[in-house]
């Protein structure tokens, strides 16, 4: 990849990674729908994600994606810059007793690795199909644990390239949120993770993995679950009880294995998923007069 040199304010700001243009997108999310981003930027590490920030002119849109699999990018593309964090920033590993990952690393790597240096508390992470970044952003979590529940302290970048370190105590956290500083993203995390069985940690992931493979309709493309469950009840319950199990919308469906997932039959638009997500949430409000809210991020243009 060709090093590509930006001047800023005098000084020299020197990115390494890979620039694309008119990137499709369709490929980086997991319901593999979507328009193409403007650009599409692969950084090469920690240091170069923020040189590359720095480089772009302030009134720049940018976003993070890291799998794609909470994310929903309209058919008319994203105007701006994408990161790409997938793949690019992964560095793994043990530092001062605490477990290390950068944004870029999948959940379920953090898992297994966590079991194999005899640790446990983070088995359920690999219930969830994201990257650290995405699963910091929003809290993600399953099977009654959540992912702030192990989280020591982070790494962000600002819009200005500011690299920091930030303690868990900084952030305000609930139910797949987590209030953060405006145009600031997740870099890395430490997560605090006692002494366990390796053992032990493994038959947990595997049984984890399996119940998961019963329930989910992991053969067709989807993007998790796409509402938050109310409080004291299951979305896919209220979905599945206002007769939409299986409804379908031009190429997207309302999984007939889980209510709460949103399959691409192979022909779907962003817009088919866009508005099977609307009548979803308008059917149970008429049904049960209870609002769903998405769990899924919706950025982009329509076409």
């Amino acid at each position: 990849m060709n090093a590509k040199r930006h001047i800023l304010q005098g000084d020299l700001v020197l990115t390494q990674g890979k620039l694309l243009m008119d990137e499709p997108m369709a490929r980086y999310t997991s319901w593999r729908v979507g328009g193409t981003a403007d650009k599409a930027y692969v950084p090469t590490g920690l240091e170069d994600v923020a040189a590359f920030l720095q480089s772009l002119d302030k009134s720049e849109p940018v976003h993070f994606v890291g799998l794609g699999s909470n994310l929903l990018i309209r058919d008319g593309g994203v105007r701006g810059t994408v990161i790409l964090m997938h793949n690019a920033l992964v560095d793994m590993g043990m530092v001062d007793n605490k477990l290390y990952a950068e944004s870029g690393v999948t959940c379920s790597k953090v898992a297994k690795f966590s079991a194999k240096q005899h640790r446990h508390g983070a088995e359920f992470l690999a219930g969830i199909p994201g990257t650290v970044g995405g699963a910091l952003a929003m809290n993600a979590g399953c099977y009654g644990a959540e992912t702030w529940d192990v989280v020591n302290k982070v790494m962000t970048v600002d819009r200005q390239g500011v690299i920091r370190s930030r303690n868990k105590s900084e952030y305000h956290v609930s139910y797949r949120h987590v209030e953060m500083p405006a145009e600031e993203w997740f870099l890395a995390a430490w997560f605090d993770l006692p002494e366990g069985d390796m053992n032990e940690a493994e038959q947990k992931i595997k049984a984890l993995l399996a119940k998961r493979l019963a329930t989910q309709p992991l053969n067709l493309p989807n993007a998790g679950s796409t509402f938050r469950n109310p409080e004291g009840d299951y979305a896919a319950r209220l979905i599945e009880a206002s007769g939409l199990k299986g409804y379908v919308m031009g190429g997207a469906q309302v999984s007939e294995k889980h209510a709460n997932f949103i399959v691409n039959l192979g022909t779907a638009t962003a817009l088919d998923i866009e508005l099977l997500i609307r009548h979803m949430q308008e059917t149970v409000m008429n049904k049960f007069g209870i609002a769903l809210q998405q769990e899924v991020r919706v950025i982009g243009e329509y076409a």
